[in-house]
């Protein structure tokens, strides 16, 4: 990964004209869930097989794998996400029900492939495996579902037992709100969710720096993938806040790229689940920080993304946001340069074109472009309890303008 490009992402590159939106890894387990399931009641496996989403979307998913044994039941699908350029797309994803023991209710087991928590501070306990909690209750509904539709009749397994009729209003059999009452049946079954080569695919996302061990998240809120919403990164940003705050951690640093990473390693000795993949995301660890702050925040980026910053944007993407070369002449001509310096800034292709134009004259526009930076990020935690420094940074790595409390004399 370099400062440009994402973690878990194919390609950073928009794609022209309309996209098509994919599902997620959640709903895939979800479906081939329900397919297992099914085949377990009636010895058939539905294909394709239909779920129900959380937004009441009905989609179909044909099956790539399916495998009947006594007692248990196995149904795979590919992993669709549309345009998204994400690094799950085209993975195989299985499901693997077999009969649990009487009111036991719905087990969730990590297959080969699919991570375990290790760390507090995510949404599931430490030894869980790494199914959030929303795949959880779709994969809970759509069985009851199922099982409805079969109790009281004769099943190919003999897996009638293993129905209970419950009365469900707004909730499943465990009590989580996880229906809208029409399902009333519940089922005692462990589920076994895996990922072909998933524990490869897991190196490329932020699993291993949550905590995630041994392979990918199951994840999804609303089943469906929105190409380049960039919604499962937002979200890892916060689980590495939440993460960072439950080991502990009073310093973390948001990140632009790996250079940067390496940076804010060198100067402050942080350990990777202090490091935050911030990327273009400048606004998503800011506004989450204000709600749960850290005591010490170092921003730390190229002189082009953090001069965005600098002019107020928080979504750092070159095809969201451009930096403002006249601004940066303004700077410079404010700090001392001279009118002819000033025009070679704004003329400038580029930011770090510009940077070394005033490094040359010596104009220290990179500090000049911390300190502003810096000032944004102030605005946005609203006097929430953190303290921000700013690191900019050239390709090389090398800090070409800093801004701390220290130099800026008020405030956090």
């Amino acid at each position: 990964m370099n400062e440009a490009e994402p973690a878990g992402r194919r390609g950073s590159r928009q794609p022209r004209g309309e996209l098509r939106y994919g599902w997620t890894t959640g709903a895939c387990a979800t479906a081939a869930a329900t397919a297992a399931y099914t085949a377990l009641l009636t010895g058939e496996f539905p294909d394709p097989v239909t779920i129900t989403l959380p937004g009441g979307q009905r989609p179909a998913f044909a099956l790539a794998r399916e495998e009947l044994t006594p007692g248990a039941a196995t149904a795979a699908v590919v992993k669709d996400a549309g345009d998204d350029p994400d690094v799950t797309h085209g993975a195989l994803v299985h499901a693997r029900v077999r009969l649990a023991a009487p009111r036991a209710g719905v087990v969730f087991r990590a297959g080969p492939g699919v991570g375990t928590v290790t760390r507090p501070g995510l949404p599931l306990a430490v030894g869980e495996p790494a199914i959030n909690p929303v795949p959880r209750r779709m994969m809970r509904a759509a069985l009851a579902a199922v099982a409805a539709t079969h109790t009281g009749h004769t099943t190919h397994t003999g897996a009638a037992g293993h129905i209970r009729a419950v009365s469900i209003v707004g909730g499943d059999a465990d009590g989580a709100d996880d229906t809208d009452g029409a399902v009333n049946a519940a089922v005692d079954v462990e589920i076994t969710i895996g990922v072909d080569n998933g524990a490869e695919i897991a190196r490329h996302t932020w699993n291993p720096r949550l905590g995630i061990i041994g392979g990918l998240s199951i994840l999804g809120t609303t089943g469906i993938v929105v190409p380049y919403s960039c919604s499962a990164w937002i979200d890892s940003i916060r689980r590495g806040i939440d993460v960072a705050r439950a080991a502990g951690h009073r310093h973390v640093a948001a990140c632009t790229g790996s250079t940067s990473e390496e940076v804010a390693r060198r100067l402050h000795g942080l350990p990777d689940d202090a490091l935050l993949d911030m990327g273009d995301f400048a606004g998503a660890v800011l506004k989450y920080l204000r709600r749960h702050p850290i005591p010490h925040l170092t921003i730390v980026g190229g002189v082009g993304k953090l001069a965005k910053l600098a002019a107020g944007h928080l979504d750092l993407h070159s095809g969201r946001s451009q930096v403002d070369l006249a601004a940066l002449a303004t700077l410079a001509r404010a700090a001392g340069g001279g009118a002819e310096l000033s025009r070679r800034v704004e003329t400038a292709n580029t930011a770090l074109g510009a940077l070394r134009l005033c490094l040359a004259a010596g104009v220290p526009l990179g500090d000049l472009i911390a300190a502003d930076a810096r000032r944004t990020a102030l605005d946005v935690l609203r006097g929430a309890a953190v303290r921000v420094e700013v690191i900019v940074i050239d390709r090389a790595g090398t800090l070409v303008g800093h801004a701390d409390v220290m130099e800026a004399g008020n405030g956090t």
